[in-house]
């Protein structure tokens, strides 16, 4: 029991960041309605950052955003609340995660909590405020406007998915390695 106990006790750190990713993505959603005119870009540097206040119905990038709203909601309330639960009790139950990843797991969970907040208590959906100039990289004029929670969950993501596949890597050449 005790080593169980203080293997949880060593996990909980990293949720502080979940925490603070919460506050500072639902604090800076709350200026940004408080403050930007719905829909109109306002130049932060030319043309390259500006902050247009929007509000995404669907999920990330407006994936699903011509449902219909009786089926949109719905699902996009218990679709990712099933993954934040699935991800929280892998992050609180395995010992494969290391130090590091477990920061970046609780990034993406903050940023998966925040967006959440929105989807709950904002019928008009997500607030999304950062846009940003893209130079037609992927096709793409100007990145999709986000947040501090969708920056959180998009760094952590790839971050976490690059020390995995660094492991696996390193865990291939020993293997190599030891074969031959």
């Amino acid at each position: 029991m005790n080593s169980h106990r203080s293997a949880l006790t060593g996990r909980l750190p990293p949720l502080l960041l979940t925490a603070a990713i919460l506050a500072a993505d639902q604090a800076t959603k709350a200026l940004a309605v408080a403050r930007l005119p719905p829909g109109r870009p306002q130049e932060v540097i030319g043309d390259l950052l500006r902050l247009t206040l929007v509000h995404n119905p669907a999920i990330a990038f407006s994936i699903g955003h011509s449902l219909p709203e009786q089926v949109r909601r719905p699902l996009f309330l218990v679709l990712p609340l099933l993954v934040l639960a699935f991800v929280l009790v892998y992050y609180l139950r395995t010992d494969d995660l290391s130090r590091f990843q477990r920061w970046l797991v609780a990034a993406v969970l903050g940023g998966g909590l925040a967006n959440m907040v929105d989807r709950v208590f904002r019928p008009q959906g997500v607030v999304d405020f950062v846009d940003v100039k893209f130079y037609g990289l992927f096709g793409m004029e100007r990145y999709p406007t986000f947040n501090v929670a969708d920056s959180s969950v998009v760094v952590g993501g790839i971050l976490l998915l690059v020390t995995f596949l660094g492991a696996e890597l390193r865990a291939h050449r020993a293997h190599r390695r030891d074969t031959s």
